[in-house]
């Protein structure tokens, strides 16, 4: 199976939201240089009612999601997200109770 598109979901914990954008900056960099996403760009927007991350991006292979949590690299970066951040389910969006939700670019 090929690329697959993932939309993950991220709460900065108060105080934390310019580390969480500035990890987000690196996040698919580093999923790329371990040959885990493509070159394809990442979409990264705000919820405009509560603040919450949205990051879009496309992972190389169906399978590179399950070996980006065997890979050293990523769990670097996602513990340090893991410190500073709650990772929710679009549902957990107040948007997602609308027909047309509308996001603010980062």
């Amino acid at each position: 199976m090929g690329a697959e598109i993932v939309a993950a979901v991220y709460r900065a914990k108060p105080g934390k939201e310019d580390e969480l954008a500035a990890l987000l900056e690196k996040h698919v960099p580093v999923l790329r240089a371990q040959g885990l996403a493509t070159d394809r760009a990442p979409i990264v927007m705000r919820s405009p009612k509560d603040g919450t991350f949205i990051e879009i991006f496309e992972w190389d292979t169906a399978g590179s999601a399950q070996a980006a949590h065997e890979n050293p690299a990523v769990a670097e970066i996602w513990n340090a997200m893991g410190e500073i951040a709650d990772f929710l389910t679009l549902s957990d969006l107040p948007e997602a109770q609308l027909r047309f939700a509308h996001f603010l670019p980062v």
